[in-house]
């Protein structure tokens, strides 16, 4: 299978790093600072003999480092594109968003003082709602995985970006170690909380006043924010977001192609290799490593039925016998509206899949029964394909499952299926005119 291969020097780790560090400092994660601490604190409350008050920091860095794991587990759970693990999530998606946003909701109701939970509190000695909670390692992994949730629409430009990168790596351990280094900048600032969270409670307590208004500006988030989690209304927002972020990430594996030749390489039958700028100097690692590729056992496309911008079904088996050419895409990502037309020229140029090569595109349009889809509603998907022009059929896939049986995490992700109907190939992200010439050809070759 052809795949994009990144080549990652020591300044794009660097990048990595520092989106995750950034991403901590986002208006979702800053203003919830004191109620991650006071809830992590927990129970570890002591108060020496000359009244001063003091944390176990040893409890709460423990604490600390189980909220960070959860929150590690969740994004790493996002890289898992094809794992059963990644799988698992990804078909129920939905419920574990859904008990997050209720989760996340009675939190921030109880940050309000509208519950008062016995088993949340030991006492009340002060006003504000930092009293001692029942923390203990297994909550705190829950909450870090919670709240992973609910940041999606801020961290969700860097990290889509991250993503995007590491589905088009060299090898699955190197796109892990992508994700691996951008959790790491994002969790940081955690650890040094847990480290220092008695001489950040004491600061607290001594700004009571300002501090009130924090938490319940916090508790007011977190409702928001849970509101949010269960109707749905984050997937628009990062959706939108993730344009931007698309863009980041795209133009990062832009950067790379210039630089290395090797980016995306093209396999045939007889192992031979011939990458899109014709680079003769292929060392024999290389060769194995394709070779090895080409070992692994086919995968059958999942077959579909959907109805075009036209009117018409497509079922994809009915196109066994010639190579499919399968784009998902949003109206609202920049780097689908750059390759589209490319995409169209290919339609037009292949006879308006009346030959061996037939295109598709793949849209998820909103409705009032699935508010939580990718694009617009059809309606707009239409008339954004009207008005740019693009003739070329677009099915849509308006309950979603076409989406979560290829398990499409970014946009745009374009599909090869070869003239048995197995999947020859994917790539994340944009392309070029000559990359979709040359997958073509190559998916068509694969099979002779």
């Amino acid at each position: 299978m052809f795949e994009n291969i990144i080549s990652l020097n020591g300044v794009s780790f660097i990048l990595v790093f520092l989106e995750g560090v950034i991403s901590f400092f986002s208006p979702c994660v800053i203003p919830l600072i004191p109620v991650y601490i006071s809830y992590l604190a927990g129970n570890t409350r002591s108060e020496g003999e000359d009244g001063s008050i003091s944390y176990s920091r040893k409890k709460v860095f423990l604490h600390t480092v189980c909220f960070v794991l959860g929150i590690s587990f969740a994004f790493f759970i996002l890289g898992m594109t094809f794992s059963a693990l990644g799988t698992f999530f990804n078909r129920n998606q939905m419920i574990f968003t859904k008990a997050g946003g209720i989760l996340i909701l009675i939190l921030g109701l109880f940050q309000l003082g509208v519950f008062d939970f016995k088993f949340l509190q030991r006492e009340r000695r002060i006003h504000l709602p930092l009293s001692e909670k029942e923390v203990n390692p297994f909550i705190a992994f829950i909450m870090g995985f919670t709240f992973s949730f609910a940041w999606t629409p801020c961290v969700g430009p860097a990290l889509s970006s991250v993503l995007i990168l590491a589905s088009g790596a060299k090898s699955s351990e190197l796109g892990y170690l992508l994700v691996l280094l951008y959790t790491i900048g994002f969790i940081i600032p955690f650890l040094a909380l847990g480290l220092f969270t008695t001489q950040a409670l004491n600061f607290i307590k001594k700004n009571k006043k300002l501090v009130r208004y924090a938490i319940k500006t916090g508790g007011i988030i977190l409702i928001i924010m849970g509101i949010m989690t269960f109707t749905g209304w984050m997937n628009g927002i990062s959706g939108y977001l993730n344009n931007y972020g698309n863009s980041t990430g795209q133009e990062k594996i832009d950067s790379e192609s210039k630089k290395d030749s090797k980016d995306i390489i093209v396999e045939d039958d007889d192992n031979t290799k011939e990458d899109t700028s014709s680079k003769e100097d292929q060392t024999d690692e290389n060769v194995q490593e394709d070779e090895n590729r080409l070992d692994k056992e086919k995968i059958p496309a999942i077959d579909f039925t959907l109805k075009d911008q036209y009117g018409k079904e497509h079922t994809l088996s009915d196109y066994k016998g010639k190579v499919v050419f399968l784009n998902f895409w949003a109206s609202w990502c920049g780097p689908c509206r750059e390759e589209m037309p490319h995409i169209e020229e290919l339609y037009k140029e292949y006879n308006y899949n009346q030959e061996d090569v037939v295109i598709i595109g793949v849209a998820n349009p909103r409705s009032n029964q699935y508010p939580n889809n990718a694009d617009e509603d059809m309606a707009t998907v239409k008339k954004f394909l009207e008005d740019e022009e693009l003739t070329f059929p677009v099915v849509f896939d308006e309950t979603g499952e076409v989406f979560q049986s290829y398990y499409i995490n970014s946009f745009p992700t374009t599909f090869m299926i070869d003239k048995e109907g197995n999947v020859y190939g994917y790539a994340p992200g944009k392309l070029t005119k000559d990359i979709m010439e040359n997958i073509i050809n190559e998916t068509m070759n694969s099979t002779k």
